[in-house]
């Protein structure tokens, strides 16, 4: 941990640097919360957590500028207090989760088909390359040789590509409405009744599909959006509404993944994430799933050995699949990310190479 320095990030920068010259790996981390997720990682432990607080905020302007080791549920409750709100939901894995862990793991929760993902509401962010030179991107957005935005490659890079010392966010007023129904419908029947709704002018937010047959919708917007779109999808397919304190409750069991799904069945099953076309059918899949991002993205618990059958549907589908959890006896040597095509993996490739040339950052270790 680091003192909170008012100016300048020195003791991270020091730190990299002398990592750099002794071509030592670094173990980039915030609050450790999402420490499950992903390949395994190397290297001298490297927090950033020391490094927090506010630096600026314009709730008139939707922008709140944040070091990265500030814990989330604090910037969440500053938000607040004003009526505003990061609208992806990122998810909270425990106490003491970071606003760089946030935008490094890249994840949103249950309102991320309807508002957008991490990425899209990064504005800005400076961090520390592995030269140990402190970025800064942004604004007018500066971009390296190979032309992408930095600040919103940033999210999901997993610590791969420097260390991340501030982020400059969009923020959203929270919704002057919202209103959950549930209705009983089996998976198929969901999934095309999603489809339906999401062609038409209604404030979807968020969905939830879950054992046994019980689909949860989302409504947030304008007071009378809110209340039409009730009526009407009440009367499409018979739902009904949930009261406000037990709804909210549930969504962020959802987003935090407390719901009683997220338990493991059995403790040796991994938790698999598949992400598809909202547009995809039910999958060939024996196992029942929770389906959330009205039917893009989709939980299973099953074993590691059954990662050619997932990762095979989720292809069939246009998709992938990514192993999120790993059971009791670990990933038994499977990769958590699928493979991505040579392009893709050219480009990442290059940045790491750009921005990491000695491979310092985040390295997983090398399999014999």
């Amino acid at each position: 941990m680091f003192p909170t320095n008012p100016e300048h990030p020195g003791e991270l920068i020091d730190r990299v640097q002398a990592a750099v010259a002794a071509r030592t790996p670094l173990h980039i981390g915030g609050g450790r919360t999402k420490s499950f997720y992903g390949d395994a990682v190397q290297g001298e432990p490297l927090s950033t957590t020391g490094w927090s607080g506010i630096v600026s905020y314009e709730p008139t302007e939707l922008v709140v500028t944040v070091r990265a080791g500030t814990p989330l549920d604090e910037l969440e409750a500053v938000l607040a207090e004003r009526g505003q709100c990061l609208a992806f939901e990122p998810p909270r894995f425990g106490a003491g989760g970071t606003v760089g862990g946030m935008v490094a793991a890249g994840l949103s929760g249950p309102a991320r088909a309807s508002v957008g993902s991490v990425r899209d509401f990064v504005l800005g962010a400076r961090f520390i390359n592995g030269r140990g030179e402190l970025l800064t991107f942004g604004g007018q957005v500066m971009k390296n040789v190979a032309g992408y935005d930095v600040s919103r490659v940033l999210a999901g890079s997993m610590g791969t590509l420097g260390v991340i010392t501030e982020v400059s966010l969009k923020v959203l007023p929270v919704a002057p409405a919202e209103a959950t129904l549930v209705f009983a419908l089996p998976q198929h029947d969901a999934l095309e009744q999603l489809h339906r709704w999401g062609g038409q002018p209604l404030p979807l937010n968020a969905s939830r599909w879950e054992a046994p047959d019980r689909l949860h919708v989302r409504l947030r917007g304008a007071v009378a959006a809110v209340e039409a779109a009730c009526e009407r999808m009440a009367r499409d397919a018979g739902g009904t509404r949930l009261d406000p304190a037990p709804a909210a409750t549930e969504w962020t069991g959802c987003r935090d993944q407390r719901l009683p799904f997220f338990q493991p069945p059995s403790p040796e099953l991994c938790l698999w994430r598949v992400s598809v076309p909202q547009t995809a059918p039910v999958l060939d899949l024996p196992w029942t799933p929770l389906i959330e991002w009205q039917g893009a993205q989709r939980w299973w618990w099953a074993p590691a050995s059954a990662a050619e059958q997932i990762r095979t549907a989720a292809a069939e589908a246009k998709g992938h699949a990514t192993l999120f959890r790993a059971g009791s006896e670990g990933p038994m040597g499977v990769p958590c990310f699928d493979r991505v095509s040579p392009t893709l993996d050219t480009i990442t490739q290059r940045l790491r190479a750009e921005f990491d040339p000695a491979g310092i950052f985040n390295p997983t270790p090398t399999l014999d």
